[in-house]
């Protein structure tokens, strides 16, 4: 993060602040990156909501930053800017970058995925973006590779794919959708079809690497899950091996399960946003009012975070201090991030300000620094700044 991006300490007052678990007239410091009760210059934000940053644990839309046509990549520092921006205009604060390690290669392989964590290392990000190594389990010989990359460059979360058999499917069912797949992996359909091949005769060696993988995982501390759970015997598969965290379950047999095994379960807010999944799989709706889901995600569209929490509101489905929590304190928790998900003093001052009519994000504070000021926020700010200019003169 930017060292000379450092907002003074403020007092935010005025505005429904959301702590413990409700939503109440209320005041927000914060000095040095960090919130705080001491008294501070204040920032007037009655008519608006001062609600914990964003947490996003999975988002592969950086992908349209960097490639916005599958022959026309871009620098990756560039779509690091885009992704933070965009992140930080919608009050995300902690957002992580869901980079596959997949035998399809190009823009979804090792080296794509090395190349996007050192440029990361190298950016001055706002937000706090992270990375999230999506492994595609038969991917066997590269495992080794796996566990140095994710050590040298502290990749804190990782989870298991396994798409494929999708991929077989689709060859059979759908030539359209598998041609568009090989284009955008830079591939001919024989030359995708060629490496599924290769990647399905390493089967037999999949369990033996990911318990490989796990015990080197635990080692290092990271938290790793599994995606695409279809049932309850593939979740105890993985659960049993330390992968705890369930993301996007097809099923309801599947969500049930991780919930009965203690496995946090994650699902994407596009689905909450447009009424059910784009692929046809379990409503991420219904499994929130069955109480089977503990965290949203971005997935591919970032909006998607904070329009699935009204969405929710508006459909009585939960009351808002409980749907932004799937947003925030909910997906702290998911990954254990301590310092992040709620207000309260000493944790990091992140911060989504939120016009009360409107419901636009207006401002976003991620770690004490302003990523993001717009509208009526805006001018409240520059008001304050002007006030402690002149009081310095």
């Amino acid at each position: 993060m930017r060292a000379d991006a450092m907002l003074p300490a403020l007092r935010l007052t005025g505005a429904e602040v959301l702590r413990d678990g409700s939503l109440s007239r209320g005041e927000v410091g914060f000095a040095c990156g960090l919130i705080d009760d001491a008294p501070h210059p204040e920032v007037d934000l009655r008519g608006f909501m001062v609600l914990p940053g964003i947490i996003d644990l999975h988002g592969d839309g950086f992908e349209k930053q960097i490639f916005p046509r599958p022959t026309a990549p871009f620098p990756i520092a560039s779509g690091l800017s885009a992704t933070d921006r965009e992140a930080a205009a919608h009050g995300v604060t902690t957002a992580y970058l869901a980079q596959s390690w997949s035998w399809e290669g190009g823009h979804r392989g090792p080296d794509q995925a090395e190349a996007l964590l050192a440029a990361l290392a190298a950016y001055p990000a706002l937000t706090d973006l992270r990375v999230q190594i999506r492994a595609e389990t038969h991917l066997v010989d590269a495992a080794p590779r796996l566990l140095e990359t994710v050590r040298r460059f502290g990749v804190d979360y990782v989870v298991f794919n396994d798409h494929l058999e999708e991929g077989f499917q689709m060859r059979r069912r759908n030539r359209d959708g598998f041609a568009h797949w090989a284009r955008k992996a830079g591939l001919t359909e024989n030359e995708l079809f060629e490496r599924m091949e290769a990647a399905r005769a390493r089967t037999r060696d999949v369990p033996r690497v990911l318990c490989a993988l796990s015990n080197g995982f635990e080692a290092l501390g990271v938290t790793y899950g599994s995606h695409d759970d279809p049932d309850a015997e593939t979740r105890q598969f993985y659960a049993m091996m330390g992968a705890r965290v369930a993301e996007f379950p097809t099923s309801r047999r599947a969500a049930a399960a991780a919930c009965a095994m203690g496995s946090p379960v994650v699902m994407g807010a596009p689905n909450v946003v447009r009424g059910g999944s784009q692929a046809g799989n379990i409503s991420a709706q219904d499994l929130i009012r069955d109480g089977l889901c503990d965290a949203l995600v971005s997935d591919y569209h970032i909006p998607a975070l904070a329009l699935a929490v009204w969405r929710l509101v508006d459909d009585d489905t939960l009351p808002l201090a409980k749907a932004w929590a799937l947003v925030s304190e909910n997906a702290a928790k998911v990954l254990r991030l301590r310092d992040r998900g709620r207000i309260a003093t000493g944790l990091r001052a992140d911060l989504a300000v939120v016009n009360a009519r409107t419901r636009v994000i207006e401002a976003t504070i991620s770690g004490g620094r302003l990523s993001y000021l717009a509208g009526e926020a805006g001018r409240r700010f520059l008001a304050a700044s002007g006030a402690m200019r002149m009081a310095a003169e």
